[in-house]
């Protein structure tokens, strides 16, 4: 009898963790699916909702200062891509979701002036110290990119570019299908290579 109430009661706890894994996994982002919404803030302290933004493209690109693939493109290819298209009503928001103990972590102030240094234009540039955002669209690089349709559709997951090395000097030949997508989507069309490998350091998630 005691076996059976044993059995019983493990048996409901796989079956409750199961769940729970299926809600994680159905919760996590998808092409074609609804991009997963969240809330956090920016390194002002000003707190951003995915939602706020619905009725618009919106591009999520994660970043990490600190490697070497973000300083490629920060180069003046990730600025000129937010200045085009944040001046073609696209909301653009950089993500950081490194920890705090990594040697590569920026505290608001230090990532903002980081930015500001770089001339960036992004929409703005939010933080995810404990890394559940990255996590939930199962960001693994630093940049990887992300692009929701104005209703609220998450189109693009991947690279930037076609190139995946830390060379500038392959900025210029490579497809950027950030651009491509981006602008395929303002133009009404589906894009064309909805997802592609993404490349770059590894993010530095909290352990």
């Amino acid at each position: 009898m005691l076996n059976r109430s044993v059995n019983r009661r493990v048996f409901t706890g796989a079956l409750v963790a199961a769940t729970v894994m299926q809600h994680a996994r159905a919760a996590t982002a998808a092409v074609g699916q609804a991009a997963p919404e969240f809330s956090t803030v920016d390194t002002a302290g000003k707190t951003h909702r995915l939602s706020d933004y619905k009725g618009k493209l919106v591009v999520l690109e994660w970043t990490n200062p600190g490697c070497p693939f973000v300083q490629k493109h920060y180069s003046g290819n990730m600025q000129s891509l937010q200045k085009e298209f944040v001046g073609k009503g696209v909301v653009w928001l950089s993500i950081n979701s490194t920890e705090a103990d990594s040697g590569d972590y920026l505290a608001p102030g230090k990532l903002a002036g980081w930015m500001g240094s770089k001339q960036a234009a992004a929409s703005a540039v939010l933080m995810d110290e404990s890394g559940n955002i990255g996590q939930l669209y199962g960001a693994k690089t630093t940049p990887h990119m992300y692009i929701v349709s104005p209703q609220g559709q998450l189109v693009y997951a991947g690279a930037i570019d076609s190139i995946p090395s830390a060379r500038v000097n392959d900025i210029k030949t490579a497809t950027n299908y950030v651009r491509q997508g981006l602008s395929e989507a303002l133009g009404g069309k589906a894009i064309s290579m909805a997802s592609t490998r993404a490349y770059g350091c590894s993010i530095k998630y909290k352990a």
